[in-house]
């Protein structure tokens, strides 16, 4: 539309209903900033690099090289409302190198410099949103830069009543001088699909040795019976329920009522139960205000709140430190985060054993390394998917952040390094143990929709197959690839060809098997007509077309109008 054309009273009316139509929200410049180029309608193909993988594959962990608009695609397709927990350390677009955008480092003073970070994340997020499950939460990390953005953003795609809780991390330990008020935090803004659903499945945070010691036995200060350590809990609430305002009786015969504005915790009847199995404190001379009687034993854990000090879950010092244990120096990357850090969140958005972690802004592998180590203090089978590109630049052509650090770090944690310790004296080297795992390592390739059938290739295809059916990441047998799920035996077949030896195979594995069946094939007429009576208890994929159709091409610019002006 050519406005130069418009009469004064076209234009007032035109005026009237934008006004008419506008929306509380966030904002931003979308014609006049350069485009991504990851944006597109390409389908993206993963293969698989055995060299760099690790492990089992049963394992089922994947690091995934390139970009994570590409790979969050991918992952859409195959994978959504799976993840119980997907963290993003989202570059701060502080100017100072941090967010690569289109194979360059975007200039601070850009005066699209704000709209083009917001239209980057935005696009991930819509994404990230369909990959979460209902109860799971994303957690994102910031700093002041774009705080009031991304929560306007965050708002914008999951949903102002989404919003679970804002996070303080306390970065420092030490004082900072350099600012008018020093910058001694970051935070992390937490969203889920439904949270009263996520607050049925959040974890609790372990007492440290802290916490835990105020619980005692008088009797014997040395305990460590957990069964036999306690400790007195205020038995009042706020509030003036009737039925909790009864008056208490002292062994000494002393009364009590709760005080203005409170009434007991517990019914009179609970009370009394309670009392008469001695787990109500009167104090030491039998008068005082009652107390409930709590054994460490009983404590599960804390509720978490949101102020996370340094002392608890980390800070940047000790996270640089981590990374220098792994490579001899601070500088293989700039602005890790620290184990601790994401072992507070496994705790709280990741308690289940078998919880599957998504970190599509992966940097050095920090939230691999708090899932190995979980699952190798209890034994689980939690799982994680990293995304991470390669980072390299016009300046930097040959850099690979995925290959060279993110993946070198989760593999020495898997198998055991010597760790690089700093002393007065000089550097020396510590042996430390590997926690054992897995990763496969893969690479993400767009191939244009209209270049599918000379372009796909069988691996992307049979890797396709078996992440969207959660099968163990076999190699492909060419021409004819079978994988039987255990754990129902769902089978999953891919017939690359329709030579006469290729069906017959497929034949005598589709009359051998007795549970469900799902077949890739280029060409599936054919193959259901040698199946014959079989083809009915089959589902048959169309390679390309079925492939092209379910997948989740993302966000396109032209027609949404979400969150900006198009």
């Amino acid at each position: 539309m050519t406005y130069e054309s418009l009469s004064t009273e076209e234009l007032i009316e035109i005026l009237k209903r934008r006004d008419a139509t506008a929306s509380y929200g966030l904002v931003w410049e979308r014609q006049g900033i350069e485009k991504d180029n990851k944006v597109n309608r390409d389908f993206v193909g993963l293969t698989t690099e055995s060299s760099l993988s690790v492990g089992p594959a049963d394992a089922g962990n994947f690091i995934i090289e390139g970009d994570n608009f590409d790979s969050l695609r991918s992952l859409a397709t195959t994978h959504s409302g799976a993840f119980h927990l997907i963290y993003c350390d989202v570059p701060y677009n502080t100017g100072t190198k941090d967010f690569v955008y289109n194979d360059h480092f975007f200039d601070k003073n850009n005066r699209y410099r704000h709209s083009t970070w917001l239209e980057f994340i935005y696009q991930r997020m819509l994404l990230i949103k369909q990959l979460l499950r209902e109860d799971g939460a994303v957690a994102v990390s910031i700093d002041d830069n774009e705080l009031f953005n991304l929560g306007l953003l965050m708002n914008q795609v999951f949903g102002e009543d989404k919003r679970v809780a804002t996070c303080i991390w306390q970065k420092r330990y030490s004082r900072e001088n350099r600012e008018a008020i020093g910058d001694a935090h970051e935070y992390l803004l937490v969203y889920s699909l439904n949270p009263d659903k996520f607050k049925t499945r959040r974890g609790l945070i372990r007492l440290s040795g802290k916490q835990a010691a105020v619980y005692k036995n008088p009797d014997n200060p040395n305990e460590t019976d957990p069964t036999k350590r306690w400790r007195s809990i205020p038995m009042t609430a706020q509030g003036t329920r009737p039925n909790q305002m009864y008056t208490v009786t002292s062994p000494t015969g002393k009364k009590h009522k709760p005080k203005s504005g409170r009434c007991w915790s517990l019914l009179e009847d609970e009370f009394l139960e309670l009392d008469k199995a001695n787990r109500i404190w009167w104090g030491k001379n039998k008068s005082s205000q009652p107390g409930l009687i709590r054994y460490l034993s009983e404590v599960d854990g804390i509720v978490p709140w949101t102020w996370w000090p340094h002392d608890e879950v980390g800070h940047t010092d000790e996270s640089r430190k981590e990374i220098e244990a792994f490579f001899g120096t601070q500088t293989a990357f700039d602005t890790p985060k620290p184990v601790r850090l994401m072992e507070r969140l496994l705790q709280i958005c990741a308690p289940e054993k078998d919880a599957l972690v998504l970190d599509p802004f992966a940097g050095s592998g920090t939230t691999a390394q708090a899932v190995l180590q979980a699952n190798k203090i209890d034994h689980g089978t939690r799982r994680f998917v990293l995304l991470s590109s390669r980072e390299s630049t016009d300046e930097s052509p040959d850099k690979n952040l995925c290959r060279d650090v993110c993946a070198v770090r989760v593999r020495k944690v898997i198998e055991g390094y010597d760790k690089t310790v700093r002393k007065k004296t000089g550097y020396t080297t510590v042996p430390v143990e590997g926690v054992g795992g897995g990763f496969r390592y893969m690479q993400a390739h767009r191939v244009p929709m209209h270049r599918l059938e000379e372009s796909l290739t069988d691996e992307m295809v049979w890797n396709f197959a078996l992440m969207a059916c959660d099968h163990v990441l076999t190699p492909l047998s060419h021409p004819l690839s079978i994988s039987v799920r255990p754990s129902d035996q769902h089978m999953v077949v891919y017939c690359a060809n329709t030579k006469r030896d290729t069906l017959n195979d497929l034949v005598k594995a589709v009359e051998a098997h007795a549970g469900k069946i799902a077949i890739l094939s280029w060409a599936p007429e054919i193959v259901e007509e040698v199946l014959g009576g079989h083809a009915t208890r089959v589902s048959l994929v169309h390679v390309p077309d079925d492939l092209k159709r379910v997948f989740k091409q993302g966000n396109v610019r032209a027609s949404n109008n979400q969150g900006g002006e198009s």
